[in-house]
Parts: structure tokens; C-alpha cells; sequence
């Protein structure tokens, strides 16, 4: 199946919106800001997650415990495949998510890949996800973690943090 250049310029804008949400979905996740998640997701989502499945505000219940006690997590999405249909659209987006948890008082590396399958709905000028299922593909769970203390290849290293207090909220304008 492929998608005519024509027909993809005549859904830039819309394609445009669609992969912006999917970014603050996962900006929202990895800095725990409820706020940037509900903006990605309609409140009467479905989310199907792992062992969670529930609306928006359920999510963000379950979610930032189990995201809050990890030192860090970053999430990345890739190979994104959209399909318009109107105001709807199925979206297919991968993710990888990189995590470092305390297990057993130890520093452990978790990466987490598999794709979102996503229901997209647009209302007026809007697009975001009424329906995610996550399908995990691919997981891994290292026995320890990199001695950070050290720094980057030896440098200080001022890693990010979470809402409002990453340098992201100060520095830039992102809504």
C-alpha cells in the first residue's frame, strides 16, 4: 500500500498535528506532566497498556506512580504510519522507552520497544488519540546500569528532570 505525493501534501497539516501529538504524549510521560498527556489523549480515551486498560485520567492514576519512582525514562517514536479517514485516523507509531530503575536497591536498565496502535479523532481544529491499544515486541532487562557518577565520557552531566522542574519548562515555550 502506498500514498500518493499529492494526496499526502492535501494531508500535511493533518499528518503534521497527528505526530506532534504522539511527541507530547511521550514528553508528557517521560517529565510527568498530566497536563501535556491529557492534551494528547481525548478524556474518554481508551487505553489498553500493559497490564492497564482505562480513560485519561485513569492513566495518569496509574501511570505516574510506577513512572515516578524511575531516575530517569525516555521515550522515542518512530516509523509512523497514518492513514486518513475524515476525522478519524489509524495511526501505527513505534516506540522505544529507555528506563533506570532501583530493583532490590540496585540501578537497573530497562528498554521497553513495541508500537502504539492508535485511534486518532479529529474535533474542530484538534487531533488526538480516542483509542491506543500498546502492543510490546520487544523488551529487554539489563542486571545493572552505568555508573553515572562518573559523568559522560568523563564530563559533568546535567540530566533532565521532571515537571515543572526539567530546564525544557524554563527554557522553551511549549504548550
Amino acid at each position: 500500500m502506498t500514498t500518493g505525493t499529492t494526496r499526502i501534501l492535501s494531508e500535511l497539516a493533518d499528518r503534521e498535528a497527528i505526530r506532534e501529538c504522539l511527541y507530547r504524549y511521550t514528553r508528557g510521560v517521560d517529565r510527568l506532566d498530566a497536563d501535556m498527556i491529557r492534551s494528547a489523549y481525548w478524556p474518554e480515551v481508551e487505553d489498553t497498556h500493559l497490564d492497564f486498560h482505562g480513560d485519561a485520567e485513569a492513566f495518569i492514576a496509574w501511570a505516574f506512580p510506577i513512572m515516578g519512582t524511575m531516575d530517569q525514562t525516555m521515550h522515542m517514536i518512530g516509523n509512523v504510519l497514518i492513514a486518513l479517514h475524515g476525522q478519524h485516523a489509524d495511526v501505527e507509531a513505534y516506540f522505544y522507552g529507555y528506563h533506570r530503575v532501583t530493583i532490590e536497591g540496585g540501578k537497573r536498565d530497562v528498554i521497553g520497544a513495541g508500537r502504539y496502535l492508535d485511534r486518532f479523532e479529529k474535533r474542530g481544529d484538534e487531533w488526538r488519540i480516542i483509542r491506543r491499544v500498546v502492543v510490546t515486541d520487544w523488551f529487554r532487562e539489563y542486571p545493572d546500569s552505568a555508573d553515572w557518577a562518573a559523568g559522560l565520557l568523563g564530563q559533568r552531566v546535567d540530566f533532565g528532570g521532571r515537571h515543572p522542574h526539567d530546564p525544557s519548562y524554563s527554557l522553551l515555550k511549549i504548550e
